[in-house]
């Protein structure tokens, strides 16, 4: 499965570059596919790891903050290993005129 979230401190301030980078730390200390753009983080495993790693992120978060917003999206596909790439690539090619 391919998760794209977002954690974000409520009530902490303006600033909250910081807490995020520690989120993002503790996804890729995971050792699961991830990536991570200008508004969301991207990991791709199994069910309990990759739900497991959202929770740390999110413990991050409220270890500095009072409040965390969370977003989520999610593509379950079982059986399926490196979509994050397939993905991107069939993309690609199809902008590339196959």
């Amino acid at each position: 499965m391919i998760i794209a979230f977002s954690v974000t401190p409520l009530g902490a301030g303006v600033d909250v570059g910081r807490a995020v980078a520690e989120a993002v730390r503790v996804v890729r200390a995971s050792g699961l596919p991830n990536r991570t753009d200008a508004m969301f983080t991207t990991i791709e495993g199994e069910w309990d790891e990759v739900m497991a790693v959202v929770k740390q992120a999110t413990d991050v978060i409220l270890d500095v903050a009072p409040r965390c917003s969370l977003v989520l999206k999610a593509d379950i596909r079982p059986g399926v290993t490196d979509a994050m790439t397939s993905k991107v690539e069939t993309v690609e090619r199809h902008l590339a005129g196959d």
